[in-house]
Order: structure tokens, then C-alpha cells, then sequence
């Protein structure tokens, strides 16, 4: 059975059970405080687990694309080396909220394994809880007599907590789960050993298939376990395993899941999998990360030094680093791959045929900036080397080059091997452990148990109608952080505060009752719920409060976020519909919007889109808002539905004019509330993204001033000239006079100076040869060099000179010594770079080198010596 038809079966399988086909949330989570990524299938039904919403179907099914990078048998610098563990991978599940629990999901599972995939019972091991001492909750008898109706009991483990008790973090839903395992080793192999001695013992051939989590205690914040009102059920089935089992595989990669990806590979590198381990490790590292990061970039989120985009330019580093070490690739090649990761898995997830171009875009500008980063860290690490007493190299100083430059250590560890040095391996691990340490503290947020007091409204969020209401306090808790100290978070009965969300920054405010006042700080959702931040709570909880909104800055809020929808009306109409929003944020003095686009914007394209803008904002177009209509309705009128966002079945819709988007944000009633639209920048965020800064209202109104403040500024140093503009002009024409004048002078400094450098070449083995330290420009020596060149036969030239604090190395080659000596001056200032702290490189006749340290241009010199004796 082929990988898209045992999906489809899985799904349909539960479908007859009464269960809805939901589809994949994103993996990346924008609006998730708590996490970066989908790591579970469950995620996207927390608001369910923690009673925070209601679910409209009671049992659903998914295949939920899913990415770990960190935990159990999940660490990134892993992965690869087994042949059953990734970093993206699909979780096939089925859940129950509060209907049906241990019975039909134990039965179901073995119904499907069994009955429809014909899975041999006799590979099949089933573990149960057996209780935990520590948590007060005895062997889980229930799911365990539902098992022994149907398996032998010498096929049933207990398990500890560990392994079969299944936590959501430090608090919240969890409960006791029960694995299947497989053992899918040869007759021979299982005669030898009981696959029962090898569950949970990390063998390739046995492993977890499937996983039934039975929700049904609360942990809470001082460890203790409590009841679930209502009981859950979350199962979560490795589909890459599942497909190894059903295709009588031994490994995940020889599934029809990665085989194409891993001969696209073979043929892109010219490497054949299977020759040799490291090849092996590093075609299934390219093969998993691909696949990762294609479907992060179609999400939204790019590769970047920050958060969730650092995982994914981490991920994508690895396997670039692997393709350059082992499989001897020293051009981009991953982003060719994409194109088989659709045929692949287009059909189930369209993100990634719609998004092709983008994630082939951003991939191949990543890899060739990473590349760039390979060869100059080698030459930093050339550098240590020379400057090292020993033969072992300083972990600190291996660190260094890791952090800073993101080289990573196992190639430093490789060349260093090759030249016949070690490494201090425990010293990098040390540095390593403080920096994941010092991570790790500066985010670290301990909280108590919610407080509850009242419950909160059926629609809680009021905001859009309201600036102020009167509320009470549904539920609290402590929360402690390092960076921010204690502070509180609050639930409202209902409020006006617009949690942070869609690229719009949280409300601030304050809540009042009589004298008391107390000031909200942030608001943001979680799990369904609006959170609002506070540094103390109010004196009466259980009081009645007035919920107050900054009204100022909401208002700027709302214009910019309106203004974010007129722009990308308005770049789709100028530039085309290939424009589409990747991002934005939206803050009460600054807006910033992301999108898709090929080049640069031209000064007259930039002119047109805020002309655009802003002939929308005199038209003073009402605000149209559509609160709850149905998805498929809102995108029959002609509503935008942004790539990466999560949807319900209703959603809500802004339209002004012929602008309509899906759109939970806050906006103004009319289009002439946004007064005026200015573009303050424009830039690349990645290869195929643009990103447009800018401002409105009262923003502009000071920028306004503030031109007008430069304007007076410029015209009081030109003398209050009536005509700034040409005065600026006749000053640049008698600037470049004056550059013409000095370039002369320049020459004349030039060709005295070959006259004198002429009398100190001296001739060695054949080889006109000259290393001197001169007072030019990199021009002036470059212009120097070649006049020399083209004057004299077989020269070998090293100039070296000191600009500004910074040392420059030049160095010329006749081109008939490059050919008969093999001499190169592009290999040789890159070695010679070393003593001015520097590096460079060149063609073989010419070739430059920078440095930090004019002090060693002697030195430099003297070597040059070496290269024709």
C-alpha cells in the first residue's frame, strides 16, 4: 500500500466511526505563546483538553504535520543517525472530548492495525500504566482488562511514568496512555530474542507505532493530580513508522514516503545511498530536513537569527553542512529538492504547490549565505591554528566560531583531524551548557494554578464595539519570570482588550474600581482565552471592576492595521496577484508589512502604492464587517485567506471598497480616520520577500515636522539659498571637480612612484619579484599593479598598505607565472590574510585581502618571499 493511500485509510477508517476529517493546523504556531511549533497532534485541540471551548464535533480525525527538535529521542544533531526518528514528521490521530474513552479507542486501534492494515498480532507488544507511588494513582486495571480480552498477557508490559503517562507540560490535562509496539525483525532475529526485552530499548526494528493518551486528570501547579471533569482520548500514530510496517521496510527511508527524495538526492550529488554510513547519515539529514523546512516556509515562517526561524535556518544549516562535508556539495542544491517534496506530498498538503516558488527562493538565498559563512569561518579556523602554541585547539576558541559564526563544530573537528590537531571537546561542551543555560533561565516562567472564581462569558471579547465595559475577574494566576519579575494573569468575565494576534500588538489599559486603579500591561490568548497581564491584582477579586482600553493607542492601532489592508489592495494592483502578505505587524506608531515579490520596488512603484493608499483614504470608505460568516462564503465574495492561518468554519471579514480579508484585528469605521499613508522604507527580508515600513496619522504629521525642521536646517548651512535643490547641485558638481583634480594628482603620485618601485624589483629563480608596504588607495594599487604588469614579464607583486585603521594586502601574478608555477594570488592572500586578521580571496593574476591589523603587513610581506623560493 502506498504512503497517500494508508493515510487516506487511516482517516477513512475513522470517519465510519462517526469521527470529522479536520485538517492539518499549521506547523508553525503564530499566536501560541507556549510553543513555536506543532509538536503533537493534540495542539490544536488544547482550547478542548482545558474546557476553554466547545468543541462543535465531539470525536475528529486528522494527519497533523508536526516538528520536534528538542526532547526524547528528538535532539536536532540526531537525527539522521537512526533510521525512525525526524525532526517534520505526520502524526495520524483520532479524539475523543468528553464522549468516548478507553474501550472504543483500545478496540478501534486493534481493529485498524489488525482487521484493515492486516498487521501480524503476533509483531504486536501493548503497554499500560502500572501506577506511580510518587502521584498517588494505582495500575491502570481499566485499559489493562480491555487488553486482555483481546492479546495474550505475556504480550502486555507495564509501563512507568515515564513511558506510559503522558503529560501536555508542568500542568495542565494529562494521563495514562498505552503503547503499541511492533517488532518488525526477521523470524530468526525473534527466535533469538523476545521483541517484549526490546520495547523502549531504542531498536531500530521494535519500535512505538501508536500511542493512546486517556485524558482524565488535571495537573496542577504544586504537582498534585485532580480528576477531569470530563474525559478525553488523544492518539497519535507515527505515519512514517506505520508506513515502514505496512511496506515491509526496516527503515523509514526505504518507505515511498523518502525514496524519491533520497535517488533525487543520489542523482543532485552524484553519492549512491548505501555505500558507506556517512553518506548514509547524511542523505537521510537532507532527506528529513527538506521536508521540515519546505513546509515551515510555507507556513510563513522564514529563516531567521531569532525564535522559531532560528530552529528552522538551524535545521536547514544542518543539512547543508552535511551535504558540504560528506557528500562534497559546495553549491546550493536543496532547494532542488523541493520540487519531488511536492509531487510527494502536494496532494495531502496544497501549502506546498502553492508555495513552491517562495520556498525554492528562500532556500537557495539561505544556502548560498551559509556557504559564504563555511569558507569564511575556514579561514578563522586557519587562523587559530596558526596562532595556536599546541597541537589540541580550545574549545573556547571552537565555541567562538560556533556562536558567532555558526560553524559547526563537527567539521571544525574534522579539518582540525586532517591537519593533525584535536580539539578540546569538553571545553566546547562546557561553553555550550552555560549558553543553553543562560537560554534557558532567560526564559524560564514558572505559574500557579488558575484561581477560579466566575465563569466567563459565551462571547468574552467585546472589543470591537466597546472601549470600556464593566467586568468581573473569572479567574487569576501567579506567573514568575525572569525577565519581567512576578506578574499577574488575568481572565475577564468578558473584556475590550484585544489580545495580540494576526501581526496587531496586544491592548494596554487599565482596570478601576473607585480609587483603585490598576494598569494592564499586555493582553494576549492562549488556548482560546484572553489573557491580561498585570504587575498586582486589585484588592476585592471577587469584585465588579471597569475594563478600560488605552483609547489613543488603539485608535493608531486600528488605522495602521486598516492600512496594512489598503496596502496589500494596493501592491496587488500595481505590482500584480502574485503579491501575497508573509507577515506583518501592526503597532500604534509603526506598521510593517511582509509580502511576496521578486525585486526591489522601483521610487516610481513605491510612489504609486502610497498614491494608491491614499487616494482609498480621501474616497472615506466605510467600514464593512461581516462577524461570523461561513468560510467558503466569505471566499466566494472575493475575501483574502492568508497562507499559515488557522481557520473555523466561521470567520469574520473586512471589507472597505474593494479590499476584503479575513481579518480578526481591529479597524477604523472609515477610511478617512487614517488621515494620511506614508512609506518610510523598503527592504529584503529573504530572497522573493519584500518588507514595507510605515507610518500614519500623527506619526506622519511628526514626520512632516520633521522634514520641514531638516528643510529649514539645510537652507540655513546653504545660506538660506532660495533654490536648496540647485545649490545642493552646483556643490556636488564642485565636489566632483575637485575629485577629478585629486584623481590627477593621484596619478602623478602613481607614476612616480612606479618609477622608484621599478629600481627595487629584484629577480629570484627566475621571478621579478617585489613585496612593499606603499601610500595608495586599493585603486590606486590595483591601477599601479597593472601598469606594472603590462611593462614587465614574470612579476610577482605583494603591495600592502594601511586605510582608515585597516590593513589591505594586494597581490599581482603575470598571468604566465600563474599558468608555469602554479601560483595563485587568490590562495595566497587568503593564507597571508592570516597576520592582518583577515581574510580575502580573488582571481589567480589579482586578488586583495582585508584585515584588522595594519601591524602585521610587515610580517605579511616577509612571507611573500616563501611562494618563489
Amino acid at each position: 500500500m502506498k504512503s497517500q493511500e494508508i493515510r487516506k485509510s487511516f482517516l477513512e477508517f475513522f470517519q465510519g466511526k462517526s469521527h470529522s476529517i479536520v485538517p492539518s493546523a499549521p506547523m508553525v504556531l503564530k499566536d501560541d505563546p507556549s510553543l513555536m511549533f506543532t509538536n503533537a497532534g493534540m495542539v490544536q485541540f488544547k482550547e478542548f483538553f482545558l474546557g476553554n471551548s466547545v468543541p462543535k464535533n465531539t470525536r475528529v480525525t486528522d494527519s497533523q504535520k508536526c516538528l520536534r527538535v528538542s526532547g526524547k529521542h528528538n535532539d536536532l544533531e540526531e537525527v539522521g543517525h537512526d533510521t525512525y526518528h525526524h525532526t517534520m514528521f505526520e502524526m495520524l490521530g483520532n479524539w475523543s472530548f468528553g464522549d468516548y474513552f478507553k474501550e472504543e479507542a483500545i478496540n478501534w486501534a486493534w481493529e485498524l492495525l489488525t482487521h484493515k492494515f492486516k498487521i501480524d498480532k503476533d509483531s504486536l507488544y501493548v503497554s499500560v500504566f502500572e501506577g506511580s507511588e510518587e502521584d498517588g494513582v494505582g495500575l491502570d486495571t481499566e485499559a489493562l482488562e480491555i487488553w486482555k480480552k483481546i492479546v495474550p498477557e505475556d504480550r502486555i508490559i507495564y509501563g512507568n511514568k515515564k513511558d506510559n503517562f503522558w503529560e501536555m507540560g508542568d500542568q495542565g490535562p494529562c494521563g495514562p496512555c498505552s503503547e503499541i509496539h511492533v517488532d518488525i525483525r526477521s523470524p530468526e532475529e525473534k527466535a533469538e530474542k523476545p521483541g517484549k526485552e526490546l520495547v523502549n530499548a531504542d531498536h531500530p526494528q521494535v519500535v512505538e507505532i501508536w500511542n493512546l493518551v486517556f485524558m482524565q486528570f488535571n495537573r496542577k501547579a504544586d504537582g498534585s493530580l485532580e480528576e477531569l471533569p470530563a474525559k478525553h482520548i488523544d492518539t497519535g500514530m507515527g505515519f512514517e513508522r506505520l508506513c515502514m510496517v505496512m511496506q515491509g521496510k526496516q527503515s523509514n527511508y526505504d518507505t515511498d514516503v523518502f525514496t524519491p527524495l533520497i535517488t533525487e538526492i543520489e542523482k543532485i550529488t552524484n553519492s549512491s545511498y548505501g555505500t558507506s554510513e556517512e553518506t548514509n547519515i547524511a542523505i537521510r539529514v537532507i532527506a528529513d530536513h527538506v521536508r521540515a523546512v519546505a513546509f515551515s516556509i510555507a507556513d510563513g515562517q522564514l529563516p531567521s537569527n531569532t525564535g522559531a526561524g532560528y530552529v528552522i535556518r538551524r535545521i536547514l544549516r544542518r543539512a547543508i553542512r552535511y551535504g558540504f562535508t560528506f557528500l562534497n556539495t559546495k553549491e546550493p542544491f536543496i532547494y532542488k529538492l523541493v520540487d519531488c517534496t511536492k509531487s510527494q506530498m502536494g496532494e495531502a498538503f496544497p501549502e506546498l504547490v502553492k508555495q513552491q516558488q517562495l520556498i525554492e527562493n528562500v532556500i537557495k538565498e539561505e544556502e548560498l549565505s551559509f556557504l559564504r559563512t563555511l569558507e569564511q569561518g575556514l579561514v578563522m579556523l586557519e587562523n587559530i591554528v596558526t596562532q595556536s602554541k599546541d597541537k589540541e585547539i580550545s574549545g573556547v576558541k571552537a565555541f567562538e566560531l560556533y556562536d558567532t559564526f555558526g560553524f559547526p563544530i563537527d567539521l571544525t573537528a574534522l579539518i582540525l583531524k586532517e591537519k593533525g590537531y584535536s580539539l578540546n571537546i569538553a571545553e566546547f561542551e562546557a561553553e555550550l551548557k552555560k549558553q543553553k543555560e543562560r537560554s534557558r533561565a532567560a526564559t524560564q516562567v514558572s505559574s500557579g494554578d488558575w484561581e477560579e472564581i466566575n465563569e466567563v462569558d459565551e462571547d468574552a471579547f467585546v472589543g470591537y464595539d466597546q472601549l470600556e465595559t464593566q467586568v468581573k475577574i473569572a479567574k487569576y494566576r501567579k506567573v514568575e519570570t525572569k525577565k519581567q519579575g512576578t506578574l499577574y494573569q488575568i481572565v475577564f468575565t468578558k473584556t475590550p482588550f484585544y489580545p495580540e494576534g494576526g501581526g496587531q500588538v496586544g491592548d494596554k489599559g487599565y482596570l478601576t474600581s473607585g480609587e483603585e486603579k490598576i494598569s494592564i500591561i499586555d493582553t494576549k490568548k492562549e488556548s482560546n482565552q484572553i489573557i491580561h497581564f498585570a504587575k498586582k491584582l486589585p484588592q476585592n477579586i471577587s469584585g465588579s471592576f471597569t475594563a478600560v482600553v488605552d483609547a489613543s493607542a488603539r485608535t493608531k492601532t486600528a488605522a495602521n492595521h486598516t492600512a496594512t489592508h489598503l496596502l496589500h489592495q494596493a501592491l496587488r494592483h500595481i505590482l500584480g496577484t502574485h503579491v501575497e502578505q508573509k507577515g506583518s505587524m501592526v503597532q500604534p506608531n509603526y506598521m510593517r508589512f511582509d509580502f511576496s515579490h521578486f525585486s526591489k520596488l522601483s521610487s516610481e512603484e513605491i510612489e504609486k502604492v502610497e498614491q494608491f493608499v491614499n487616494d482609498r483614504i480621501q474616497e472615506g470608505l466605510q467600514l464593512e464587517e461581516q462577524r461570523n460568516i461561513a468560510y467558503q462564503h466569505a471566499l466566494d465574495q472575493g475575501a483574502i485567506a492568508l497562507f499559515g492561518e488557522k481557520y473555523g468554519d466561521s470567520v469574520r471579514a473586512i471589507r472597505f471598497g474593494e479590499s476584503m480579508e479575513l481579518c480578526g484585528g481591529t479597524h477604523v469605521k472609515n477610511t478617512a480616520d487614517i488621515w494620511y499613508f506614508k512609506i518610510t522604507g523598503e527592504s529584503a527580508v529573504a530572497s522573493g520577500i519584500r518588507r514595507i515600513e510605515a507610518i500614519t496619522g500623527d506619526a506622519v504629521k511628526e514626520y512632516f515636522t520633521k522634514q520641514t525642521e531638516l528643510l529649514e536646517e539645510v537652507q540655513g548651512l546653504l545660506k538660506n539659498a532660495k533654490d536648496p535643490v540647485k545649490a545642493i547641485s552646483g556643490l556636488q558638481d564642485e565636489n566632483a571637480d575637485l575629485k577629478k583634480q585629486v584623481e590627477a594628482l593621484l596619478k602623478d603620485k602613481t607614476k612616480n612612484l612606479k618609477s622608484e618601485i621599478k629600481n627595487e624589483i629584484q629577480e629570484i629563480n627566475g621571478i621579478q619579484f617585489l613585496a612593499k608596504k606603499v601610500d595608495l588607495d586599493a585603486g590606486g594599487i590595483k591601477d599601479l599593479a597593472f601598469q606594472l604588469g603590462g611593462e614587465i614579464d614574470d612579476l610577482f607583486l605583494l603591495f600592502g598598505t594601511e586605510q582608515k585603521g585597516k590593513a589591505l594586502l594586494s597581490c599581482y601574478i603575470s598571468k604566465e607565472l600563474v599558468e608555469t608555477k602554479d601560483l595563485n594570488a587568490g590562495t595566497i592572500v587568503r593564507e597571508l590574510g592570516k597576520y592582518i586578521q583577515g581574510g580575502g580571496g580573488g582571481q589567480p593574476f589579482f586578488a586583495t585581502a582585508g584585515g584588522k591589523n595594519p601591524a602585521g603587513i610587515p610580517e605579511a610581506l616577509k612571507e611573500a618571499k616563501k611562494y618563489i623560493e
